[in-house]
Order: C-alpha cells, then structure tokens, then sequence
C-alpha cells in the first residue's frame, strides 16, 4: 500500500464519531479502593466515608485520574479486534507495517467528581493521523484520538485526549540474541560500589545497617526503618529460594537469551534479590525452588551473579 493509497483510506474515517461504549461496571468502592492501595493515594475523600460525608462532596467520590479504568473493557479474547473508527485506523497501519506501538501524549479534562453508582459510556473519535514522521523509535505515523466520558443521563463528565505512534520496528528490535553486543552495564554509584567490587571477587555481599541490623538490597545511603545512616558490608551465603518470577518472551532485545527467566530471590538471610535463572527450563521452575548463586563471566570484562536450581534439592 502507497502513502497516498492509505492516506485515501484513512481520511474518511478521521472525524468520525464511534457508538458509544458502555462501561463494564458502574463506579464502585471496590474499585476505588484498589486503586488507590496500588498508586498510594490515602486521600479520606476517596476512602473514609464518615470524613467523605462531613466534605464539601458530601460522600465518597472517585479520583479523578482513574477515569480510564472505568472505561477498560479487560481482557479481550485473544483474535478480536477492536471495533469503531480506532480499531480501523489501526487495522490499516498495522497493514502498511506500522506493527508496534507505543502511548505518547495524554491529557485529561474534569467537568466533575464522579460518584459511586455513576454509569458511565465513552465515545472516541480519531482526530488526526499524521503524515510518515521518522523518530527514534523508527518511522511512524502519530494517530490523535478524543475520548468524551458521559454519564447515564448524557451529561459530559470528563474527555481526554490520547496520541500514541504506530510505527515500524527497526531491523534492530527482531535481532537475535548473541549477535556480539555487550550485556548492558550495570550503574555503579557510591553506593552500590561494594556490593559491584564483591561480585568482581566472587562474593555476594548485602548492606546491613549497623543501627537495627536490617539488611536490605538494593543498596542505600539510608536505613529505611531507623533512619541510620551507618552500615556494613554483610556476605551472604548465596543460597535462597524463589519467591516470585517472571518468563520474559518479547520484545526479544540482544543480547538477552530467550525465554528469558528473571526470578525474585529470597536469601538464607532473609532479603531479597531480583536476578535471572540459569540451567533450567521455565516449565520447571517453581515457588520455593532451592537456588544458589553462580557468578558468571556474561562477557570479557562483566561478571554478574546468576542463579541455579541446588542440584539435588
């Protein structure tokens, strides 16, 4: 497809005006609730409702910078593809190879306070699409988007405008891991110099604060319970197990092997340590495996620790 055959294309559907899309679920407590633990938002106005009530709102009332969330349809099964104006600009980009994308601009406009118990729909109307623009990123087109938020009797409560750019994933973003390049370098500061000078000697070593005795990783000038400022080096044993990990499958970036297994692991000592896991299989990985570090020679001049299952255990 030539520019000009898809800017022939996607002119007519810039302006127009999607059906609207009715919110999943009306604003809720529940909702609000989490919300506000996951982004640390104590405001009483949104959770206390003896506190709410004696407020200028008179009750409980939603952040306002959660108005995305009410709009989210969740998971889509997989295949489906977005429906209105949107879902047809971004069906043709995809078409023309402008197959990543990534959320640039977003500004948001308050006409009130929403409530519990507020129905809200949304209508989207794609603004513009822009010619081909070369950024970092790689050629791409930025497409504009207006969203208005309206509750159950019409009335506009809020609209947003959102840009992202559809672009073309450089030759770069599908290479292959092992193509030569160096694994990143880790930022050494003051402090975090020791427990880098430790790895280069072999030796796991974890900051101990020498006012309560915690440990804590990564390192910091400061003890986050008593304040102290004084510490020492600890080592550790180098054995733990995993609490928590992840498969990384994509973007594959070089020179990173994949799947890429990066775990959370918990030390004999009690702190934790987020590194990757070496000789084995991401189906066999489990919660609780016994692991120990390996400290591994990733390139000439970097030695990283690296962990592994105990064999045995």
């Amino acid at each position: 497809m030539t520019p000009e055959e898809l800017r022939q294309r996607l002119d007519p559907i810039v302006g127009r005006e999607g059906a609207p899309q009715h919110a999943p679920d009306p604003v809720n407590e529940p909702m609000i609730r989490h919300w506000c633990e996951a982004v640390g938002d104590l405001n009483p106005a949104y959770l206390d409702d003896d506190f709410a009530a004696a407020s200028l709102h008179g009750g409980r009332v939603a952040p306002p910078a959660m108005l995305q969330a009410w709009g989210m349809p969740g998971l889509r099964p997989r295949g489906e593809i977005r429906s209105g104006p949107m879902g047809e600009v971004l069906a043709l980009l995809d078409a023309a190879g402008y197959t990543s994308v990534v959320a640039t601009n977003c500004r948001q406009e308050y006409a009130r306070y929403l409530r519990p118990g507020d129905r809200l729909n949304v209508t989207a109307q794609v603004r513009s699409v822009s010619d081909e623009k070369k950024t970092a990123l790689g050629v791409g087109r930025f497409v504009d988007q207006l969203m208005i938020y309206r509750d159950i009797g019409g009335e506009e409560v809020a609209r947003m405008e959102f840009r992202i750019l559809k672009f073309r994933p450089p030759a770069r973003a599908t290479a292959e891991a092992g193509t030569g390049r160096p694994r990143p370098r880790p930022a050494r500061s003051r402090d975090n110099a020791f427990f880098w000078e430790g790895v280069d000697e072999r030796r796991l070593l974890i900051q101990r604060c020498d006012g309560c005795g915690r440990l804590r990783h990564p390192p910091g000038p400061m003890c986050p319970d008593c304040h102290g400022f004084d510490w020492e080096a600890q080592e550790a044993s180098g054995r733990g197990r995993v609490y928590s990990f992840v498969v990384a499958h994509h973007p594959p970036i070089p020179p990173f092997d994949y799947p890429n297994l990066i775990a959370l692991v918990e030390l004999e000592e009690g702190t934790r340590i987020v590194s990757n896991l070496i000789g084995v299989s991401p189906d066999d990985v489990a919660i609780d495996m016994p692991v120990e570090v390996v400290f591994t020679q990733v390139d000439p001049d970097l030695v990283l620790p690296l962990f592994r299952p105990i064999p045995g255990r």
